[in-house]
């Protein structure tokens, strides 16, 4: 009850605060915010925009495309469209792109039908999406907010899309066995380019060998369930601070420790709670709730973590360090049907998980199967090496910008034509 009347209370605050009529964020930018609403100055030339209409709860989605957003500003002006207020500040601290923010549905339509945006990118299948696909003249285009196995990769709110961005060939075998009657050619690979990016290491340096362990959260129903923090994370963790010479690094989802299911939450304070311990006794153990985890894997010697994007983008970074992944329904001939990478890597079930410490040690002693894993790599990722994702995301924003262009300029020369034949008849 205490915590219902604290975050009731956050919420007035932050209302209230969202009506001040101006203020200054990092010295760049004039934001008025008197109707919740930006001057239409904010981004008078953007080509394209990444529409993202949820709170801040789910900003994570839209703050791991920033940086590559920032890149493809470069050569296509970009800015960022907002639809919740909760999300305004939080974005503005993270980018220096410029950001759009309209609440209701007239005053977005007003915005997109005066400024005429060429292009607009998505992070998630967010309900308020349907509401700018109702712009014809741009193109519109699904990236989402990862790669991995999830069912929640793909939707049949795929088919609403003039394109969806997609890693590798795995994605296509995804769609191709979830959807009906889908039009493959929406399907464009262009790799994973949130990962070609240079990143300040963000790990203290240590003469230990560095294990991560990063599960996903429980997400909205039982079958996109793929956590194994309320039924392996404790024996995980205290393995690998079992294991001589190391130190853990506990980088939960972001929505991990917010959640309110009982199973969860009685996971999460015990890994904490044998971290803790760990290092009241001299161990250099880490909780990170904070930080981007991408700028972490350079110094991370085995990952360990559930069916999500965090163990294909450690596979792609780091192909010849060992990864771990779990099988919360320990079901192997499934789990390997669903995800392929189960196939390359040791996989953690109610059948290994008391020889959790043995399997921990023999992979940082043997690194693995790495054979394996960089097939597995090719599968999801396709021939883009590092480096070349991020060229080959721009390159196609521009492509699908100049075809739709074109596009334009023939219907409107054809309804010109058509009017003329009119006139002269």
């Amino acid at each position: 009850m205490r915590q219902l009347v604290r975050n009731a209370i956050l919420a007035v605050l932050r209302s209230r605060a969202w009506k001040a009529t101006s203020q200054r964020i990092r010295g760049t930018r004039e934001f008025t915010l008197t109707a919740r609403e930006f001057a239409d100055s904010a981004a008078p030339d953007a080509k394209a925009l990444v529409y993202f209409g949820d709170t801040h709860s789910k900003l994570y989605q839209l703050q791991q495309w920033l940086p590559v957003l920032e890149e493809l500003n470069r050569a296509v002006p970009t800015a960022v469209f907002l639809r919740r207020p909760s999300s305004i500040q939080e974005t503005a601290d993270c980018t220096s792109l410029p950001i759009v923010f309209r609440q209701s549905f007239d005053d977005m339509m007003t915005y997109v039908e005066e400024h005429q945006p060429k292009l607009i990118l998505y992070v998630n299948n967010g309900q308020s999406n349907f509401q700018v696909l109702s712009f014809a003249p741009a193109v519109h285009v699904h990236i989402n907010h990862g790669e991995s196995d999830k069912l929640s990769m793909v939707s049949n709110q795929a088919k609403a899309y003039d394109a969806v961005f997609t890693a590798g060939p795995a994605a296509l075998r995804r769609h191709q066995r979830a959807l009906v009657d889908f039009d493959e050619s929406k399907l464009i690979e262009v790799g994973r380019p949130q990962l070609d990016l240079d990143y300040e290491p963000e790990l203290p340096a240590s003469d230990k060998r560095t294990i991560m362990y990063a599960p996903t959260w429980e997400g909205e129903n039982d079958n996109n369930n793929y956590t194994s923090v309320d039924c392996f994370g404790p024996a995980i963790v205290a393995a690998a601070l079992a294991t001589p010479n190391t130190r853990l690094v506990y980088k939960p989802h972001p929505r991990v420790a917010g959640s309110h299911d009982e199973g969860m939450q009685g996971g999460h304070a015990m890994i904490l709670e044998l971290i803790e311990k760990a290092n009241a006794g001299g161990g250099e153990h880490l909780v990170l709730t904070d930080g981007n985890i991408l700028a972490m894997f350079e110094d991370v010697d085995l990952m360990i973590t559930d069916i999500s994007s965090v163990g294909l983008d450690f596979l792609y970074l780091k192909a010849d360090s060992p990864l771990l992944l779990t099988d919360r329904r320990t079901n192997r001939e499934k789990l390997i049907d669903e995800s392929p990478i189960a196939s390359s890597v040791p996989i953690i079930d109610d059948s290994t998980v008391n020889g959790l410490q043995t399997m921990i040690e023999t992979e940082l002693a043997s690194g693995g199967n790495a054979e394996a894993r960089a097939e597995a790599r090719a599968l999801y990722f396709g021939s883009h090496g590092v480096g070349e994702s991020k060229q080959a995301f721009i390159s196609t924003v521009e492509r699908l910008i100049a075809e739709r262009e074109a596009q334009n300029i023939d219907q409107a020369y054809m309804v010109s034509a058509a009017e003329a034949s009119e006139d002269n008849s």
